[in-house]
């Protein structure tokens, strides 16, 4: 096994506990709308991909302005709810320090729009721990297509096999195997089960706090 050079974090329930706040968003919205909120598929069908994807399968009728509006309501809302309710995964700000100290490259991978990387950005000082951020807003392909673990190894210079993504969602993982990378997923929205059928899983746990880096620093084959 590689040894780890870089950290690929995913935002959204890995770094920052927002799945909550997004979930109870796209339920306002959606009431907003008159329509009807699957409760418990949404998540599981949309998490990791990009707004403009995840409306152009609800919404086919409608044209790419229509549902830039309707992505802009919807992040309205979260945005709203983050300003006072967002907090941080347990075990993000050690994880992104010791990450630091051992000279291992840390990028944010996310489908989550520009106004909400910033939030998060500048609620927490993330950007201060990492050296690239990449998203659907670069033109990339949100998951589980590899595009944007792709292009956060390229410009972090390190090589897919030396990179972990760090993950909640199975469209995450995915894009992580496409991509040729391992992954580690967090279990802060869906249970562990629903990660079991990864063969680039190499581990799970509730937060963030559960995740020992310094055994992934080190090369078997170099020991």
């Amino acid at each position: 096994m590689s040894a780890v050079r870089a950290l690929l974090f995913d935002l959204d329930g890995t770094l920052i506990h927002s799945m909550p706040l997004h979930h109870e968003s796209w339920r306002l919205w959606h009431a907003q709308q008159g329509l009807p909120f699957d409760e418990d598929g949404f998540f599981a069908a949309t998490a990791g991909r990009s707004n403009a994807e995840i409306l152009a399968d609800l919404f086919p009728q409608h044209d790419a302005l229509q549902r830039a509006a309707m992505a802009e309501a919807k992040e309205a809302l979260y945005r709203e709810l983050a300003a006072t309710q967002l907090t941080l995964v347990p075990g993000a700000h050690e994880l992104l320090a010791a990450a630091a100290a051992h000279g291992v490259a840390c990028a944010i991978c996310t489908a989550a729009p520009p106004g909400n990387i910033e939030l998060a950005l500048t609620r927490f000082a993330l950007g201060e721990r990492v050296q690239a951020i990449t998203s659907p807003a670069d033109g990339l392909r949100g998951k589980p297509h590899p595009d944007i673990f792709l292009a956060a190894a390229a410009r972090l210079g390190v090589e897919c096999a030396h990179c972990l993504v760090l993950e909640d969602a199975p469209l995450g993982v995915e894009a992580a195997r496409r991509a040729g990378m391992r992954a580690f997923a967090l279990t802060t929205t869906l249970p562990a089960e629903a990660f079991a059928a990864f063969p680039n899983l190499i581990g799970v746990a509730h937060d963030l706090a559960a995740f020992d880096l310094e055994p992934l620093l080190r090369d078997p084959t170099h020991a």
